[in-house]
């Protein structure tokens, strides 16, 4: 009983480690990144469409990304979605190609960045303290009906504490990482 209840702690603080992961993987640094246009949606025959299922994106080099539509008429389309998005990107066709360049960021902008680098590692530390909070409500329960013994409560509410501690060290050292990356001119 104990043990499902620290491998699901477990499995669902790695969720919120991951999902972490993907958020700070979307914020903008200086260098091109497809991941960059992944919340994008096109309009495609009238339904809002990912950019990906419409599109073929590529880092053409370290500042620009290339965003090759499959179908010739999207290419309006899918400019007016870029310049739409508040991500301050202007995108330039040539023909049936789009090539966004991907400006660098200034002082301020970077700074910006790195307060919602932290904004967000402190959302994902909330999640992985509630998660916390509902394994040991879990033990705590199992105590109450008797069905393990208060050194063996102790003893899993250490282990939900160790893989708290673990994953808030996950996201610190992401959050350094991403906040390194942004402050990298």
């Amino acid at each position: 009983m104990i043990n499902e209840i620290l491998d699901d702690a477990k499995k669902r603080m790695g969720k919120s480690v991951d999902a972490l992961k993907g958020e700070l993987s979307r914020l903008r640094t200086g260098r091109a990144n497809t991941a960059l246009l992944d919340n994008i949606k096109v309009a495609y025959y009238g339904n809002p469409t990912p950019l990906s299922q419409v599109a073929n994106v590529t880092v053409a080099d370290s500042r620009t990304l290339g965003v090759q539509p499959w179908e010739k008429g999207m290419v309006q389309a899918i400019e007016k979605a870029i310049l739409e998005s508040d991500l301050g990107l202007n995108p330039m066709s040539a023909g049936d190609i789009i090539r966004i360049p991907i400006p660098p960021l200034t002082q301020e902008r970077r700074l910006d960045l790195v307060k919602l680098v932290k904004s967000e590692g402190e959302g994902g530390k909330v999640a992985v303290r509630n998660i916390r909070r509902d394994a040991i409500s879990h033990i705590k329960e199992l105590l109450k009906e008797k069905e393990i013994s208060q050194d063996d409560e102790h003893r899993a509410e250490d282990l939900v504490q160790k893989a708290t501690d673990s994953s808030v060290a996950s996201i610190d050292s992401l959050l350094k990482e991403k906040e390194e990356e942004l402050m990298e001119i």
